[in-house]
């Protein structure tokens, strides 16, 4: 079960992740202030009652089930707490390391866990540490809390007219079209080989990172590492120059825009939250003036926004959880084909209001005035109150035109359904699966492993260079999508399998009797799970690894897993780092991908550095 404690939001098209605000402890001894007037005390209970109103709402929030454990082993991590309390029979909610990790906020969903937890592990001892556990407090509603302090800070402001003028003048605030141009392309600005170089830096730190990650866990690649870092200025491999992307604007063909009020005032706005919910705003602004998003998709936006507007439902507000219109998903392509899902919160409404909406909607689309924004596929999709993110696995209900849209790339043609994976900018994953082609150095005596393939993209269009494919999915639509496109495409030496990587992946792998074995991995932002890379270290078979990461840092611990020394834990020989390069799919933005080729290392040869078992080319 799913929070829906107050920062919750649905994603907008913004690549940054979502972050928990941290929550100071309680103080240990309360401080001796003046006696507050009875009007003051009121005042301060109401605003109190009104910043905490969510947790009375009957809705579930584990903010109400939290503990702050103290005195942790310094240097604790996420795993090792989550370990000790199942150990214990604990079944943690949420945990949110504090303070150089020696403290902890934790969540249960229930009162008997919390209280549970409270008397089995304050007073224990771990790792030589005396543990103690208390109740904490639950954060405060952002919105309600800045609202607090906006009316607090106004009654001590002057009014504009008494200040001085260049005062006023010093917090006029930017128009939305540049704040929210700064806020979901933040290098707008930024000449383009600007851009690339400081991606093609923060590409570099990741592989310096990683250089000294490598030294600390395998001591016998320091020769080999020594070498490394002289050549590549302490980078662990060579870095290639970063390969930019084909067009720089209007590049995304697909688009995640939230609904709720506009920044302008206007009700029942489509676009992007001006900032995140624990920011304090909820504020959207229309898309029509950011550069990354096509004009195809803008034009679905504000024939959307013309039509919610006309209706008697209100938009979702994720302050009170009222309201009904959530969010709207666009996907664009070159076959001139639009996908549009549209999540709407049914609340109370009965079967046959949510009939008639999607009748309605149907109507505008294909016959009314939405007509002319070329939707071919409609989807309706209902959210509940307790999804504040991950929507993919939510029931997706065609309402008009055709179930999915096709894409055209590398001269293949793709289907995508609303919740398959394909990369937001596609003249740019021709450039990165290109180049992951050459890196692969197959040949016709190679299998392929495409793991996390999505709709099969870097598997089909390298099954004619090679014996076979074999592509992992945990999504069933993408699955199927990739079983069709495989077939469109006339292929018949690859197979798919649905189901998470770290189920399948080991009993594929060991089922695999080819010679020459290629893992390509395209995994999520979090990266691979731990037991995906320990199956890959024991299959001595599998030579080489190219890794796509879209976050490269959140993707540190699978590449030292990688390379680690063997243990218990980690059987096999290990890989290095032969190359690496970013690529990059997100322009006017800090992200991008990185490309790294790994190689199995050969400790049977006289080379006391070590080699990898292949030859770069």
């Amino acid at each position: 079960m799913a929070d829906v404690a107050p920062d919750s939001t649905v994603p907008n098209d913004s690549s940054s992740t979502k972050e928990e605000s941290r929550i100071e402890p309680e103080p240990q001894e309360e401080t001796k202030q003046e006696e507050p007037s009875v009007e003051e005390s009121e005042g301060k209970e109401q605003s109190n009652s009104n910043v905490y109103r969510y947790i009375k709402e009957d809705l579930f929030t584990s903010e109400i089930f939290k503990v702050e454990i103290q005195n942790l082993p310094k240097f604790t991590g996420f795993n090792d707490l989550k370990k000790f309390l199942n150990k214990h029979g604990l079944n943690p909610h949420k945990i949110k390391l504090i303070g150089r990790q020696t403290f902890a906020f934790v969540t249960f969903k229930n009162q008997d866990d919390r209280d549970k937890a409270m008397k089995l592990v304050h007073g224990m001892q771990w790792k030589g540490k005396v543990l103690s556990v208390r109740l904490a407090k639950p954060k405060a509603d952002p919105i309600a809390k800045k609202r607090r302090q906006d009316g607090e800070a106004a009654d001590h402001v002057q009014p504009a007219s008494k200040r001085p003028t260049d005062e006023r003048d010093a917090g006029e605030e930017e128009p939305l079209s540049t704040q929210i141009a700064n806020a979901v392309t933040p290098l707008w600005q930024v000449q383009y080989e600007e851009q690339l170089k400081r991606k093609e830096c923060e590409v570099e730190a990741v592989l310096q990172k990683l250089a000294r990650e490598i030294g600390n866990n395998n001591k016998a690649m320091l020769p080999w590492l020594f070498v490394q870092k002289e050549k590549n200025k302490g980078m662990c491999c060579p870095l290639k120059p970063i390969r930019p992307s084909p067009l720089q604007t209007e590049y995304r063909n697909k688009c995640e825009f939230v609904i709720g009020t506009g920044a302008d005032g206007e009700d029942k706005t489509v676009g992007f939250r001006l900032g995140k919910y624990k920011g304090g705003t909820c504020a959207v602004v229309s898309p029509s003036d950011t550069i990354h998003i096509p004009k195809e998709a803008k034009h679905v936006v504000q024939a959307f926004q013309k039509y919610i507007r006309t209706s008697p439902y209100a938009v979702y507000s994720p302050e009170t959880y009222e309201g009904h219109w959530r969010q709207l998903t666009v996907r664009t392509s070159r076959t001139s084909q639009i996908m549009a899902m549209v999540f709407f919160n049914p609340q109370k409404l009965s079967v046959e209001e949510i009939e008639a909406l999607k009748s309605s909607m149907k109507q505008f689309f294909t016959d009314g005035e939405g007509k002319d924004s070329g939707v071919t596929s409609l989807h309706f999709v209902r959210i509940g109150q307790r999804t504040c993110a991950g929507t993919e696995d939510l029931p997706c209900e065609l309402v008009a035109g055709d179930a999915w849209i096709h894409e055209e790339l590398l001269g293949l043609r793709f289907r995508i359904s609303p919740h398959s994976f394909f990369q937001t900018n596609t003249p740019a994953a021709e450039v990165l699966y290109s180049s992951v082609g050459e890196w692969a150095q197959l040949d016709q005596e190679s299998t392929v492993l495409d793991v996390c393939c999505g709709t099969g993209t870097i598997g089909i269009s390298l099954a004619k260079r090679v014996k076979k494919v074999i592509g992992i999915e945990l999504c069933q639509e993408a699955v199927e999508d990739a079983k069709v496109n495989a077939k469109a495409n006339g292929l018949t030496n690859i197979e798919f399998h649905c189901g998470k990587a770290e189920d399948i992946f080991p009993t594929v792998l060991n089922a695999v009797v080819s010679p020459n074995v290629t893992a390509i991995v395209d995994p999520p932002r979090a990266g691979l799970h731990s037991k995906v890379i320990l199956a890959i270290r024991r299959a001595e078979h599998l030579k080489r690894l190219v890794y796509v990461a879209c976050n490269a840092k959140a993707a540190m611990n699978n590449f030292v897993d990688l390379c680690r020394a063997p243990s218990n834990r980690v059987r096999g020989d290990p890989f290095r780092p032969v190359r690496a390069m970013g690529v990059d799919l997100f322009p006017q933005t800090m992200h991008c991908e990185t490309i790294l080729l790994f190689e199995r290392v050969d400790y049977g040869s006289n080379d006391n550095a070590a080699k990898p078992q292949t030859t770069e080319k």
